[in-house]
């Protein structure tokens, strides 16, 4: 009988554990759902997995393989992981029972923010489009099929009565409709502060412009699309882009409910305290503030000890 990855993982580290040294506790297994192995994000919690070994006493962490957001959240839900990496706008839809979570909701705590996925969009210089209310009957792509860019370009510009003529394709097809002029622009996800590399790419062809949200369109956003936080991004001296506003959404990690408050408040404390574990694993991570990523962008209730590291450190937050 073959049996699931999740309870393979979990009798590695129960046989792993039962050789470790004991000092006078109990150990805790923790199983941390992630993503593809070829992910990026696999790779840092990995990293998370070594940190919270060797930082938080008594816990015995190890990383599996899944779907990713939605099938971590189900995971949860079913008890089979104790993390789950996850978006904050699928969390959030998780927790109110919408979108794919319709009728059944799954309820998890926050643990901590670890990276932002700032929206861009992104125009030729030449294309005339000076507002996001221009986009309206041009042809524009909303982001690569399939994607969370896509399902959340098009809610934002339905919450913003902005119509475009959407074209579909893959990053390819789309750069290179953009170089040619074909297209008027598109939205991509960001990398933390900078632009993404096939914005990048974009930009040696043809001057490119980044549309800002107005302040009236960030309020009816945030109004109409709790799941996705607004976000201020610096622009590109370089490529003669100014400092704007724009929608994104996050990558964090969430918990079981079950999860202690001491096991959680010495986890997240692990997490936004060190400087070099996680940098190593995610080049993005050096200098990220994840305390305050995490104050700022949470789209669910904090877990309890993620709640207390905050206050603790000055912040304003709630609990569960």
């Amino acid at each position: 009988m073959k049996l699931p990855v999740q309870k393979i993982a979990r009798l590695l580290l129960a046989a792993a554990t039962a050789f470790a040294p004991v000092a006078g506790a109990q150990e805790r297994d923790l199983l941390i759902g992630t993503t593809a192995a070829t992910s990026s994000h696999y790779g840092y919690f990995v990293a998370v997995s070594q940190l919270i070994n060797a930082q938080v006493a008594n816990v015995r962490a190890a990383v599996v393989e899944t779907g990713a957001t939605i099938d971590n959240l189900r995971r949860l839900s079913r008890k089979q992981i104790d993390i789950g990496l996850v978006t904050t706008n699928a969390v959030y839809q998780a927790e109110n029972g919408k979108g794919k979570f319709e009728g059944a909701p799954v309820k998890t705590r926050l643990l901590w923010v670890y990276a932002v996925a700032p929206q861009n969009v992104v125009v030729r210089g030449d294309s005339g489009i000076k507002a996001i209310a221009e986009l309206g009957g041009k042809p524009f792509n909303p982001g690569i099929r399939g994607s969370s860019t896509e399902a959340t370009s098009e809610a934002v510009f339905a919450a913003l009565g902005v119509v475009p003529d959407y074209v579909r394709g893959s990053t390819g097809d789309i750069v290179a409709s953009i170089k040619d002029n074909r297209l008027a622009g598109y939205v991509k996800s960001g990398a933390g502060k900078s632009l993404d590399a096939s914005t990048r790419d974009i930009a040696t062809a043809a001057d490119i412009a980044i549309l800002g949200l107005s302040e009236k369109q960030a309020k009816t956003i945030a109004d109409a699309l709790p799941d996705l936080s607004i976000v201020g991004q610096p622009g590109n001296k370089d490529l003669g882009i100014a400092p704007y506003t724009t929608w994104a959404f996050a990558v964090a990690a969430t918990a079981s409910p079950d999860l202690d408050e001491e096991t959680a408040y010495q986890i997240v404390k692990a997490i936004a305290e060190d400087e070099t574990v996680q940098a190593s694993a995610m080049a993005s991570l050096k200098g990220f503030d994840i305390a305050k990523a995490t104050a700022e962008l949470a789209t669910i209730p904090l877990h309890p000890g993620a709640a207390k590291y905050l206050r603790e450190k000055g912040f304003a937050v709630g609990g569960n």
